[in-house]
């Protein structure tokens, strides 16, 4: 049974004071779905909830509200601004200076919020937010509450991320994209080609000089640090030492690692507006898992914002008809209306015939928790996303890792140099992989009992124990809960 194990007595008696938490989610889906998960979470153990939404992300939130009714909603419209068109909230397909903008937008909402916590009758106790909102930890502060940062990223590409803001590290050589960044304070003192960086921290180091969004941003991630507290969507047993480089260099225990969190259970099938549509019914998808013997299906997928461009689908697609292994191909397709949408994620001609029978080919949206736990899914193709990640690990599925870009390089790391639960296979968003090398890597994936295997499985049996009563995760968790509830409240 995957999820949390039932809330103590406890928990409840102490939630059930009616401490009222403001969740802020960042909006984009894969931020989005696991703070909503941990949002169930605080729900069902009786604390008070408010979620701050914007009207187009509103539709996500229909699952968690049909479960609690007693969960307000505060939507406020999206703030203005001339360099984002009009309707587009969910930054899926934003460039990296739209990635940027969307960021300092959203700090329009701080005086809305404001206003609307001063007309509460029993306004919050605390501010829950991603760590793409960092002004939120202003926000409390002016509200006289605490705020505590929620990271849908893992302690490894937190503590990366936390390294580039506070030690703002630099070129030697400001034109070699290769050169090595060593993160010296970090357990087993990783390094990273400039490249592998996140991209809007390259844009700030590479501007030529300051400029107001640059200035915010870094002030947004400098502010997490200030936080509170930190809430983050791990567990011990995967990154023990991660969290522990955390709290020392947070300066405090307020650390809490409360995951895998997970979709509820009857939302395993995945409703459609959890995560969007699909070329192909879920029952057909299942249909078709069921006419293939275990652990001999490939996974494929990038997650919900990474589209491939057309050659680089033409050579995913090669390499999948040589290696001759089962493969179910959950394809994103470019935004209608982008520019240059010709270029991307158009599925090669003739090729789903050449496979047909072995392979299935998914334009859109698919459940992904539900196919990785099938049983016939040995292998996982994938961008290294943390939910990705996450779901592969509870599952006990191993992987082949391809990172994009963002946290994905340092997942990567930690999945193939660390863990041993996954083979890299190819890495960057523009790299068009080698046909016959990656389908080489591919066979040699789906070989049964291969190293990997058993790791995943001893992963699954480690995420398990984290979120059932008693493990670290649902210690975790219940102490957060008892944390928030006994918070005192001054209202400004």
């Amino acid at each position: 049974m995957l999820g949390f194990s039932s809330k103590t007595s406890s928990t409840m008696a102490i939630a059930s004071a009616g401490a009222h938490i403001l969740i802020i989610p960042y909006p984009a889906q894969g931020h989005m779905l696991p703070l909503l998960d941990l949002t169930h979470q605080l729900a069902s153990r009786g604390l008070t909830i408010t979620i701050l939404v914007t009207p187009q992300n509103l539709l996500l939130l229909n699952p968690l509200l049909s479960k609690h009714p007693s969960i307000e909603t505060l939507v406020l419209p999206f703030p203005a601004h001339p360099s984002i068109p009009a309707g587009v909230e969910n930054v899926k397909d934003l460039p990296v200076g739209g990635f940027r903008t969307m960021m300092h937008t959203l700090g329009e909402l701080h005086n809305p919020t404001v206003q609307w916590f001063q007309n509460h009758p029993s306004p919050p106790v605390a501010i829950i937010s991603d760590f793409f909102l960092g002004w939120t930890h202003h926000l409390a502060c002016q509200l006289s509450i605490r705020r505590f940062m929620f990271s849908p990223s893992g302690a490894l590409a937190l503590s990366i991320i936390n390294s580039l803001w506070s030690d703002l590290p630099k070129r030697i050589d400001p034109n070699d994209e290769s050169e090595m960044i060593p993160f010296l304070k970090i357990p087993a003192t990783p390094a990273y080609p400039w490249w592998h960086l996140s991209p809007v921290y390259r844009s700030y180091v590479d501007g030529e000089s300051a400029d107001p969004i640059s200035e915010f941003i870094k002030d947004g991630f400098r502010s997490n640090i200030a936080s509170w507290g930190l809430i983050i969507n791990s567990f011990s047993e995967l990154e023990r030492d991660y969290l522990d480089h955390l709290k020392q260099e947070l300066g405090h225990d307020r650390v809490w690692a409360v995951g895998p969190l997970l979709p509820p259970d009857d939302d395993q099938g995945g409703p459609s507006e959890r995560g969007g549509s699909s070329s192909v019914l879920a029952p057909k998808i299942l249909s078709w898992l069921e006419t293939c013997e275990d652990q001999t299906v490939l996974y494929v997928c990038f997650g919900s914002q990474a589209v491939l461009t057309n050659e680089q689908m033409e050579g995913l697609a090669l390499a999948l008809e040589k290696s001759r292994v089962r493969f179910l191909w959950s394809v994103k397709m470019a935004t209608k209306g982008h520019e240059k949408a010709d270029q991307y994620g158009m599925i090669p001609s003739g090729f789903q015939d050449h496979v047909a029978g072995r392979g299935l080919v998914v334009q859109g949206w698919v459940p992904q928790v539900l196919i990785l736990s099938h049983r016939a899914v040995g292998g996982f193709l994938t961008h290294c996303g943390w939910n990705s990640v996450l779901e592969a690990l509870v599952a006990g599925v191993p992987m082949l890792a391809w990172p994009m870009g963002a946290d994905q390089f340092g997942n990567a790391t930690l999945l193939v140099d660390e863990l041993k639960v996954a083979v890299r296979v190819c890495e960057g968003a523009k790299t068009v992989p080698d046909s016959g090398a990656l389908a080489g890597l591919i066979a040699g994936a789906m070989v049964e009992k291969r190293e990997e295997m058993v790791r995943a499985m001893e992963l699954r049996v480690a995420a398990l124990e984290a979120i059932g009563e008693n493990g670290s995760s649902f210690k975790d968790l219940e102490g957060l809960v008892k944390h928030l509830a006994q918070l005192p409240f001054q209202k400004s």
